[in-house]
């Protein structure tokens, strides 16, 4: 999404539009004429990711300070610099002046579950800061993964999506991440080793990686879709996620589905065993695994 929007960088917002329907209304902050005025005439020096968070960075203006819009697009919220798939889901449209580029960009979201906030500073930490988010997952090393969730005792599966304990993870690649580093989802982190941890690090970022590079995955409907409204192809290289019923690509072992944290987890009973193989690694040495 960030990359997508790469071309908005340097120009001058001329109007924030909040457009109003039938719909679920969105969350936003400052209330939606409040956010309007304080967006009208500012310049947006780039687009920054805060885990699964699209941060506009604002120039300062005439008394205003640097400020910042976090949008959050949860599971149906796409940013687009193109049309939307429908007009009645738009939940902010902001049109954009000189240079080249797009002449606007949307933030449409069917479910209404997005969120859409504009802080300054303070705000931006209460609101992706250290305390708000954990480690990266394109970087998340062995020894973070470990502090953070190697004495829990909930499934590995549901403390991945813990954007506290690693940021950027979501339902679909902590199933493949965890078929990838060969771990049953069920598992509880505090059964884990040190080794594993190495797998999963390891996992995390190739698995996100790839899933970045490839422009995420459109799955079922195919609400998910890249700025410029083409499907992303992430969904192409799932070895797990979504194949309930079908053969294990690897083994051809049936891949199975269940529920965990109430959300839809899909692995292969075979290659992820129940008890997680692997050589005994001492946890003195885990500084040394990233």
């Amino acid at each position: 999404m960030c990359r997508g929007l790469a071309g908005i960088v340097g120009r001058r917002i001329v109007s924030a539009t909040f457009p109003r329907g039938r719909v679920r209304p969105l969350s936003v902050r400052p209330v939606a004429a409040l956010l309007a005025r304080r967006l009208a005439g500012r310049v947006i020096t780039a687009v920054h990711r805060r885990g699964k968070r699209v941060v506009l960075e604002i120039a300062a203006g005439v008394g205003r300070p640097r400020e910042w819009v976090v949008i959050e697009p949860r599971m149906t919220g796409l940013m687009l610099v193109v049309d939307p798939p429908t007009g009645e889901h738009v939940r902010l449209d902001v049109r954009l002046a000189g240079g080249g580029g797009p002449s606007r960009f949307l933030f449409w979201d069917r479910r209404g579950l997005g969120t859409i906030r504009l802080v300054d500073d303070r705000g931006l930490e209460a609101a992706c800061g250290a305390a708000k988010l954990g480690p990266d997952g394109l970087v998340v090393s062995t020894a973070e993964l470990l502090v953070a969730l190697g004495r829990s005792r909930r499934a590995v599966k549901v403390a991945l999506l813990d954007q506290r304990a690693v940021a950027g993870i979501g339902n679909i690649y902590a199933s493949e991440i965890l078929y990838r580093a060969a771990i049953d989802p069920r598992t509880s982190c505090r059964r884990l080793r040190p080794e594993h941890w190495q797998r999963i690090a390891a996992a995390t970022r190739r698995v996100l990686a790839e899933a970045v590079r490839l422009e995420g995955s459109s799955i079922g409907d195919e609400t998910y879709r890249t700025a410029d409204s083409r499907p992303g192809r992430a969904q192409l290289r799932h070895r797990v996620y979504g194949r309930g019923g079908r053969p294990c690509r690897t083994c051809r072992a049936t891949i199975e589905r269940l529920v965990l944290g109430q959300r839809s987890t899909f692995f292969c009973p075979r290659c992820q065993p129940r008890r997680p193989r692997g050589a005994t690694i001492r946890v003195a040495e885990v500084v040394r695994l990233s």
